[in-house]
């Protein structure tokens, strides 16, 4: 049988991975797909790099792909089949994704943050066009949590998942814990190890997270992309003290991604978040360290399941990618009305549920406050508390330090809105006995 032709986009790190990956195991991949996978085109703008990779990767004996600078050449030839795009961002990659759909060209892609902005779009022209597009790779790495969504838990109706979707923060935070460190030290390490890009922004302020997050919601809750209504906080202004106290009250902190599904009817709605988070040290998911991913995903039949693996790297992330080449091989032939569809719900019963702003979801809470050591100055503050109904769970007073007058008081509350956290934190942080800013943290038993 005919092999499949496949232009790819970008030959970098992941680019790299696919075409080492597709040589190496060229004949599992063929009894597996029924039929070959080539790649026979290659754009890339650093020509005598790609060249020079794609030579070194092809077997003897056998003709090495056409390299190129011009993608759009690639995305245009009618002898390719399947166009792979590794070029990434939301600008150029948006363009060639919708060019080569209106070619006819199914398409795989890595690009979590293309998908999370414009995935409406291109699966709506996916689907006038009848091609499929796959994106494996765009959440977890290797871990093939789309498919267990879209395909291994279809049977479920999907009540919340909880992920650590960033290798890069998960990294600092298990460094900062393990070692003691301040959030700055860490990241300058990560950086220095690769972790970590030049400018880090989309890691650390949890945009990354929020990205892999719209797409699993999507999933999960058969809703569209909605990245502008994610609610996204970063780590950058966690301290190795609140990861201290933490630890001695049996928890860990950990960046999550959280999106769940809430009320019926009416009322019904969609948290979408992504945040620290206080996490039970005996949950599997609080001891996943440095850059390691792990999803967990609540069924209303199955129960929790818990996926763990590689987050990104060259092979990892490339084992996603040609999965999704073996899937769309298998599949090319099949109807498009009877292949699954791109969000997991057919096209006309995705469902217009809210996603909830940040003030309505209900969560438990970590205080931490800096209160001058005198006596009433507890009594103040769970009478704000119980003002809002909000009870407190546990209570920890540190001791001033010699010479100082004031003290630490950390705080866990039970469940509740997050309106009635922020009005009572407003009125802690106005009482006379209480300096500075409160810390909160929002706490999730799992």
């Amino acid at each position: 049988m005919k092999p499949i032709n496949v232009g790819l986009l970008g030959i970098g790190t992941v680019g790299g991975g696919t075409f080492g990956v597709l040589a190496r195991n060229r004949d599992e991949i063929e009894r597996r797909a029924g039929r070959g996978i080539r790649i026979t085109r290659v754009a890339d703008k650093d020509l005598a790099r790609a060249r020079a990779l794609v030579e070194s990767a092809t077997p003897a004996g056998e003709p090495p792909a056409v390299v190129c600078d011009d993608a759009f050449a690639v995305v245009r030839d009618p002898d390719v089949d399947i166009v792979v795009e590794l070029i990434g961002g939301y600008g150029i990659a948006k363009d060639l994704v919708l060019e080569a759909i209106a070619h006819g060209k199914h398409v795989v892609t890595a690009n979590k943050a293309l998908l999370a902005l414009h995935g409406n779009e291109i699966f709506g022209a996916a689907q006038a066009r009848g091609v499929m597009v796959a994106f494996e790779a765009a959440v977890g790495g290797g871990i093939p949590i789309i498919k267990a969504l879209r395909e291994g838990l279809t049977a479920n109706r999907i009540e919340w998942i909880a992920g650590i979707i960033n290798g890069t923060s998960n990294f600092i935070l298990s460094e900062m814990r393990d070692k003691g460190l301040a959030f700055d030290t860490v990241l300058a390490q990560a950086q220095k190890l690769g972790y970590a890009e030049a400018d880090p922004t989309f890691d650390i302020e949890g945009i990354d997270a929020g990205h892999k997050l719209t797409i699993m919601s999507a999933i999960a809750f058969g809703v569209p992309m909605r990245f502008e209504r994610a609610y996204t906080e970063g780590i950058t202004r966690l301290t190795a003290e609140d990861i201290r106290y933490a630890e001695e009250l049996g928890y860990r902190i950990k960046l999550l991604g959280i999106t769940r599904r809430v009320g019926e009817g009416e009322s019904a709605g969609i948290e979408l978040r992504v945040h620290p988070t206080l996490v039970p040290a005996s949950r599997l998911i609080a001891n996943v360290e440095g850059v390691m991913n792990a999803v967990l995903v609540k069924g209303d039949a199955v129960g929790q399941t818990m996926y763990y693996g590689a987050g990104a790297g060259s092979e990892p992330t490339a084992s996603a990618v040609v999965a999704d080449l073996v899937d769309i091989t298998r599949l090319a032939t099949v109807d498009p009305e009877n292949r699954v569809p791109h969000l997991a719900f057919q096209p006309d019963r995705i469902s217009s549920v809210p996603v909830l702003p940040i003030a309505d979801i209900e969560s438990a809470y970590y205080l931490r406050m800096r209160v001058q050591d005198r006596p009433g100055v507890l009594a103040d503050i769970t009478r704000v508390l119980a003002d809002r109904t909000i009870s407190i769970d546990a209570m920890v007073q540190k001791e001033p330090a010699a010479g100082e007058s004031e003290a630490d008081i950390i705080l866990l509350t039970h469940r509740t809105i997050e309106r009635n956290m922020d009005a009572a934190i407003a009125s802690i942080e106005a009482l006379a006995t209480v300096s500075g800013r409160v810390t909160r943290l929002r706490l999730e038993e799992l």
